[in-house]
């Protein structure tokens, strides 16, 4: 755990809307900050949805965390750091990883090293998580497999069909692999490869240009 006396305690204090007042949640931290004397505090005021990963208040005070500049994290409740569960775990993971406690001061988390009860509310909440997580990738995964069965292609499309038609027109004029390429401005391998999957499927036959039509008779 860290206890630098050069370190500080982080209040973070969030509202959804600009026009909501944080002046309660910063009473209440700053008052138990005293009781606990703790008296290097950085205050962080976010007028942001919890539901938003990135806001920026949180993002600055997770870099002074990173810094190693923060012994513990002070919230009023843990929905001020975050709305998404999966979100939630990601910070507390971090957090834990880092040595840093975090407190919610109205509901009595404290996950600071010395507190077996915070501890054990730390590991409920990431196994939680976890749950959550399991069951976002099963429905994930379930929506793959049915559509597959529905014969949907997935993936990203590829950016060789949409070159070959160019390809085989330089082809068919006689340029060669490396100068397609390079006109191209792809690989030769690209290339060949787009040649070869022609040569298995048949001799390319490029379309006649616009405005001209081939009639039975010719």
């Amino acid at each position: 755990m860290n206890t630098s006396s050069g370190q500080t305690t982080a209040l973070y204090v969030r509202v959804s809307t600009a026009d909501q007042r944080t002046d309660s949640q910063t009473e209440e931290l700053e008052a138990f900050c005293r009781t606990r004397g703790y008296s290097k505090v950085q205050l962080f005021v976010e007028r942001e949805s919890g539901a938003k990963v990135t806001r920026p208040q949180l993002d600055a005070m997770m870099s002074e965390v990173r810094a190693g500049k923060v012994a513990r994290v002070v919230v009023y409740k843990l929905d001020r750091l975050g709305r998404s569960l999966t979100h939630l775990a990601l910070i507390l993971d971090e957090l834990q990883r880092l040595g840093v406690s975090l407190i919610c001061t109205s509901q009595g988390i404290d996950t600071s090293g010395d507190n077996p009860a915070g501890r054990l509310q730390l590991g409920v909440l990431m196994a939680v998580a976890e749950f959550e997580r399991s069951l976002i990738r099963e429905r994930v995964n379930a929506g793959l497999r049915a559509a597959k069965g529905r014969g949907v292609r997935l993936g990203r499309p590829s950016t060789l069909a949409a070159r070959r038609e160019a390809i085989l027109q330089l082809k068919a004029q006689g340029v060669g692999l490396r100068e397609t390429a390079r006109r191209l401005g792809m690989p030769a391998s690209s290339v060949a490869k787009v040649i070869s999957a022609v040569g298995h499927a048949g001799a390319y036959k490029p379309a006649p240009p616009a405005g001209v039509y081939k009639g039975c008779g010719d």
